[in-house]
């Protein structure tokens, strides 16, 4: 009977004797290592029962698809860390732009005029801006001149109702709209400077800080300014 001396079955390799798995590139097999076993199999067969064509044929299949898609995963690894690079380029161009993202909140830059967009999926009788303070004190209201089904926009000048300039800061926003003899608040979504553009982590993706709003996702922007 022929005994098979397990530290010389793979030259030059170590053998966990517990599990009987190379210890050799982190525990994985390698293309290397698959070929070095199967020539110990074939060499150490049972000349009665030898390995059938079938049986090898599938062993190779099934450990060249593993391989392949190993690889393949590590090719898909790469190709979206480039991608996730060309992104963040393409996203530094939106530094100082403004975007538009759902908000309550509207910065004022001081600088120029505080812009928004107000989307109704039906014919208002009256749509009203209520600005106030981060301490809910009331600054300004106006109405949407000619309020229409889908987009509305709306422009704050940065005064309040005296006409009195306010600092430059961060205000609360909200949106009263009236149909039907029924009062609504709806949601709103403002014009906001891009400051600078950041990798985001957790799988977050690209991430724009905004002046005043901290940090979005890219995928949420809804339209971007050029003015």
């Amino acid at each position: 009977m022929t005994t098979v001396n397990n530290n010389s079955a793979l030259d030059g390799m170590y053998w966990d004797n517990k599990n009987k798995v190379p210890d050799k590139n982190n525990g994985a097999l390698t293309q290397s290592d698959f070929f070095a076993l199967l020539t110990q199999q074939l060499a150490f067969q049972d000349p009665t029962k030898p390995v059938e064509n079938d049986q090898m044929i599938a062993q190779m299949t099934n450990f060249t698809m593993a391989d392949g898609i190993s690889k393949l995963n590590e090719n898909f690894t790469s190709l979206a860390q480039s991608m996730s690079s060309n992104q963040a380029l393409q996203a530094s161009s939106l530094v100082g732009r403004s975007v538009l993202t759902q908000s309550d909140q509207l910065v004022f830059t001081g600088d120029s005029l505080s812009r928004g967009q107000i989307n109704v999926d039906t014919v208002a009788d009256n749509m009203k801006v209520i600005i106030t303070k981060p301490n809910g004190e009331l600054v300004n209201t106006f109405n949407v001149d000619n309020p229409q089904l889908g987009k509305n926009e709306f422009v704050w000048d940065g005064t309040d109702g005296d006409g009195e300039a306010m600092p430059p800061g961060l205000y609360n926003i909200k949106v009263e709209v009236s149909a039907n003899g029924k009062t609504e608040t709806v949601p709103v979504q403002v014009y906001t400077p891009v400051s600078s553009v950041s990798m985001g982590n957790n799988g977050n993706g690209i991430m724009l800080n905004l002046i005043g709003l901290g940090s979005v996702k890219l995928a949420d922007v809804l339209e971007v300014s050029y003015s």
